[in-house]
């Protein structure tokens, strides 16, 4: 169960981040952030730990600011690769994949804390 809630967190931080940027278009309706949530998640758990670990001098160097430039290109991949498949999602530059990195943690941050466990 909390894995569909984080699931629908992340659709709807890709909502806001749509809604919120001119540089990010969602075309498609609600199943279409469900599917871009999907390949965002699986691209952040299979690629991102190791453009973490190449780049982690990187990332030691600029004390964490590193980070949100490899969010940001999770992001714009997710993006290529939505819309290789089909699917309505485009991130139109780097900036906007940066600033939509920001809010989509921002978002399913803030979503998620209402659906924690309150053991």
């Amino acid at each position: 169960m909390t894995l569909l809630l984080r699931w629908a967190a992340a659709a709807a931080g890709v909502g806001v981040a749509a809604w919120l940027l001119p540089g990010i278009r969602v075309s498609g309706g609600v199943w279409t952030l469900f599917v871009v949530a999907l390949i965002f998640g699986l691209i952040n758990a299979l690629v991102r730990p190791l453009v973490k670990m190449l780049s982690c001098g990187l990332i030691v160097l600029t004390l964490g600011l590193f980070l949100l430039v490899i969010n940001a290109a999770m992001l714009w991949l997710a993006s290529l690769l939505a819309s290789t498949l089909g699917f309505g999602f485009e991130v139109r530059d780097f900036g906007s994949a940066i600033l939509g990195a920001i809010i989509i943690s921002l978002a399913a941050w803030t979503f998620s804390l209402s659906f924690r466990d309150r053991d």
